[in-house]
Formats: structure tokens, sequence, C-alpha cells
């Protein structure tokens, strides 16, 4: 027998046999697939002498083989033959001879629920939504109980197991049978008072037990009543009912299940020498995993050792590295300061050119080339004139001479006193007068604004100038601007 199918595989590469492939492969679905319900139509029927039943179960799109057993088959009330839809129940195995995926049967049943499952499916929706099935309810087994309830039927070898077990494995516990019939029409009541007899007097537990049968034999545990009295109950229960395969409403709402009357028996009266031989397993089990283990991390370790190198290179690594990086900082942090020195000189060369000292400079040799042009025109103009008014003098009357002498006089008096009160005069002197682009005089700060363009007459030329800051704004003007 494997004792451990899904063990993995060692260190070292396992190689399986065809045989403990199958054997592996049964287990897994025997062990997943435990017992489950299917529903088909029976085809290629066979009955050998051996009494066994092997048929095919299949539907539209797939088909299972099928085997039930000459035990089992006994059972089966309805008519088997190809053709026939039905609901089976088994468990998912493998035939390791030929390695064929199988069903192995226990119950066969007309497809559809009948009235008794369907009541069953029912009742268990209802108990169910009342929580009387939930985790919550459950009352834990004693560990070393002493006295023990037994509810069940004072014939048959259900109580003989019972007996056998605790004679076997715990002699010391007291066992008190609470006799009630576990079949018929009246079955349930009786079941009803036992319980409430058997939790009145103090049992550390209680069995209630019945060998296996049909789903009629068995409907008296099924019975909404009982599952109500085992609810009521302080004493733990543990239902043994049936056989392993067979479930009633009694287990659910019971604190414990037991798939036989033995195996009640065994849950209440744990044998020391399954527990000496459990300990036994696990301390083998355990040992082979720290092996495994410690091999598994040897060789890591190993490899591990391997990859590992002196810290020394490890550090002349990293040294080697740290000087690499210093040099391209040094290179990238020079051609950075070239590119901003390059970029400086670039700026200074531009604002060379905007310097508004050379603009003054050209405009003051422009404003002096005007000024001398305009001197030369104005004297030779005057020139003019006074030929002019020599000719006219020598032309005239001396009455039109002495009144153009005396006229001249007066125009010569007024332009000196015009010339006193010009703005030219004023601007003689030093002082200049501010035009806006419209030629309004500038007379106060409040009339300019900032990076305003203004237009400055001199004495001598004129100016184009800027407004840096009038001192009533903020000033955001850029320098190279």
């Amino acid at each position: 027998m494997i004792k451990d199918p899904f063990a993995r595989l060692g260190l070292d590469r396992e190689v399986l046999t065809v045989s403990q492939l199958n054997g592996r492969a049964r287990v897994l679905l025997e062990d997943v697939f435990s017992n489950i319900w299917v529903e088909g139509e029976i085809s290629n029927l066979a009955r050998p002498a051996s009494g066994h039943v092997y048929f095919t179960l299949k539907d539209s799109g797939a088909q299972v083989r099928c085997a039930l057993f000459r035990q089992n088959a006994a059972k089966v009330r309805q008519a088997l033959k190809d053709g026939v839809a039905v609901k089976v129940r088994g468990k998912v195995s493998l035939f390791e001879g030929r390695g064929d995926y199988q069903l192995i049967l226990d119950t066969v049943e007309p497809a559809g629920d009948g009235a008794l499952r369907q009541a069953f499916e029912a009742l268990k929706d209802k108990l169910g939504a009342e929580g009387l099935f939930s985790s919550e309810r459950k009352v834990a087994l004693p560990a070393h109980p002493r006295r023990i309830g037994i509810v069940s039927s004072p014939t048959g070898a259900v109580i003989r197991d019972i007996i056998s077990v605790f004679r076997r494995r715990a002699p010391q516990v007291e066992l008190t049978l609470i006799p009630t019939a576990v079949q018929g029409r009246e079955a349930f009541n009786q079941i009803v008072r036992a319980l409430k007899l058997a939790d009145s007097r103090g049992f550390d537990a209680i069995i209630l037990a019945r060998g296996g049968g049909s789903l009629e034999d068995l409907w008296c545990f099924n019975e909404e009543a009982v599952a109500r009295a085992i609810d009521a109950c302080v004493t733990p229960i543990v239902s043994a009912v049936g056989h392993e395969t067979d479930v009633s409403i009694s287990d659910f709402v019971a604190d414990v299940r037991a798939p036989t009357p033995s195996a009640a028996a065994e849950l209440l009266a744990p044998d020391m020498s399954d527990l000496q031989r459990r300990i036994e397993n696990l301390q083998r089990r355990l040992l082979l995993r720290m092996r495994n283990q410690l091999a598994h991390h040897s060789l890591r370790l190993e490899g591990l050792t391997r990859r590992l190198r002196h810290p020394g290179e490890r550090l002349r690594q990293q040294a080697q590295r740290l000087d690499d990086l210093d040099m391209r900082m040094r290179r990238a942090f020079e051609q950075r300061l070239g590119q901003r020195k390059q970029r400086l000189a670039h700026l200074d060369a531009r604002l060379a050119t905007q310097h508004p000292g050379r603009a003054l400079a050209l405009l003051k040799q422009r404003l002096a080339g005007l000024d001398t042009l305009m001197r030369r025109a104005i004297e030779q103009r005057l020139k003019r004139d006074h030929e002019r008014l020599n000719a006219v003098d020598q032309r005239l009357p001396k009455a039109i001479t002495t009144t153009l002498k005396d006229r001249r006089q007066q125009l010569q008096t007024q332009m000196q006193t015009l010339h006193l009160v010009s703005p030219l005069a004023t601007l003689g002197r030093g002082y200049s007068i501010l035009l806006d682009e419209h030629g309004q005089a500038i007379r106060s700060a409040a009339q300019t604004r900032t990076g305003q363009r203004l237009k400055a007459r001199l004495g001598e030329g004129e100016l184009d100038v800027r407004v840096e800051d009038n001192h009533l704004t903020p000033v955001t003007l850029s320098l190279l601007d």
C-alpha cells in the first residue's frame, strides 16, 4: 500500500513504474471524488456470474464506465437495463490493470428525485436555514469519557460492535443502552423519548446508532422531530446511522457524524496503541522531512558559497566603479562649465552691441553734425537776408531807409526778448524737454509708464529714451530688452 501518494519527488529524479503511476492516480481520484452523484443513461449492461453489475453511463456528450459490486447490487430495487435513465452515487476510481477510469457505485436510483428524496432535501434546507447545522452549535466530544449512553436497538450487530470496540480499546468506560426502535412508523417517537431520557442521565456523550439500509429503512432518522430532539440535547451526540455512504438529517444536526457505529465507538474510545503508532509515523515523516530540508538547504548553501565572492574583490570593483563615476562627473562638469562660459561670452558680446553708451555716442555725433548744418544754414540765410536788405536800402528813399532801420532795430529787440523766453534758450542752459509718442510734453511722472519710449529735446539735438522706473509701478523689464 502506498503510504503517501502525494509526497513530492525527492532531490534526485524519481522514475515511477506503470503500476506505481496507476496506484497513485487511483488514490488521488478516490480521495478527491469520494462520494458524488452522477446522472445519465445505462448502456452496455453486463451481469457476469459473480453477481457484479457493469455498465456504461452516458449522456449526449460523454460516457464513463461503472461497476456495481454484488453487495450493493442486491439493494437496488430498480430493474436495470439499457436505455434507462438513472442517478448513481459512488466514488471515482481507476482499474489499475488496464488504467481505465471508472465509477465504483453503491446506490442506483431512478433519474429525478422521488418523494422521499424531495422531502429529505426540503427538510435539510429548512433546518439549515434555521442554523441547526451551523458549526457554532456543535459541542466538542470529551477527550476521556467515563459514562456513555447508547440510543439504539437492543438487538442486532450494532450494539455488539460498539461494546466490542469499547472492550478492546477502553474497557473502563461505563456503557448504558437506552433501547428504541430504529425502523418503522413509531420509531421516531421512541427515538425522541430515548434521546430526552439519555440527555437527562448526565452521560459524558451519547451515541445514536443504527445499521445500514435503504432510504425508507433509515427514514425515521430524517424526521424533523428527531432532528430537533438532537439539537435540544445538551450532551454531545455522535450520529452513526447506516453505512459510510448513507447520509441522514441526524448526521447534520449531531455534534459529530461517524461513518459507522464502530467508528463512533472508536471516536469516544481512542486506542493508546493507535496513538503511539500515529506518533511514530509522524516522527518518521518529520525525520524524513527534516532530512529532505537539510539536504535541500545544503545544496542551496553550496550554490550560494560558489556564488559568494570575497569582500575585498567586491570593494575593489566598487572602488573602480567609483573612480569611473568620478571621472565621468568631472568631464561632465567641465563640459557643462565650458558651455556656460561660451554662452556667457555670447551674451556679453550681445550686451556690448546693445550698450547705451555706444548709441549715445552715435546720437551725439549725429546731433553735432545736425547742429553744424543748422548753424551754417542760419548764417547763410542771415547773410542772404542782410544782403537783400542792403540792396533794398540802396534803392529805397532815405525815409524808408530810416523806417526800415527802426523796424529792424525793433525786430532785433523782439528777437532778443523772444530768445530770452524761448524754451530753446532754457535748453541751451543744460535743460531738456521730454515728449511722448504724440509730441506732448511730460510734466508729471504719472503721465508715464514703465518701459515707455520718450523723446528728450536738448539744447543741441534730441535723444530717444525709455522709462526704466517711474517709482509708481513695479519694474518687470528684462535687462537685455
